[in-house]
């Protein structure tokens, strides 16, 4: 059994297109019905709501890419790809050269 937390608003939102959904499907529109719907806390935030908006704020300020806001997106979104494209681009460099003059061949 699954259980869903959600408000009133996210309930009024999905029975609206679900009847709107049975209407274009022709179906009668007591046909689709969410089961039970519980709108309750199952437990304290990890965070203050206060916090969290103040954050929110924060990063739909801050006008860079969406990968690139938090405070270590950059090494872990520019500074390990670029070192694993310089380390591949030597490797292949090194081994045309090994190629094209003999070195290394097995006998």
């Amino acid at each position: 059994m699954v259980f869903l937390v959600i408000d009133d608003w996210f309930y009024a939102n999905i029975t609206e297109r679900f009847t709107s959904l049975a209407e274009d499907l022709n179906l009668k529109p007591h046909s689709l019905r969410v089961a039970s719907v519980e709108c309750r806390m199952t437990e304290p935030p990890f965070v203050p709501r206060e916090r969290l908006f103040e954050k929110q704020r924060f990063f739909q300020s801050i006008h860079k890419h969406t990968y690139l806001k938090g405070p270590m997106d950059k090494i872990t979104s520019v500074a390990i790809p670029a070192a694993l494209a310089a380390t591949s681009i030597a490797l292949i460099a090194q081994g045309i050269y090994n190629m094209s003059h003999g070195i290394g061949k097995k006998e």
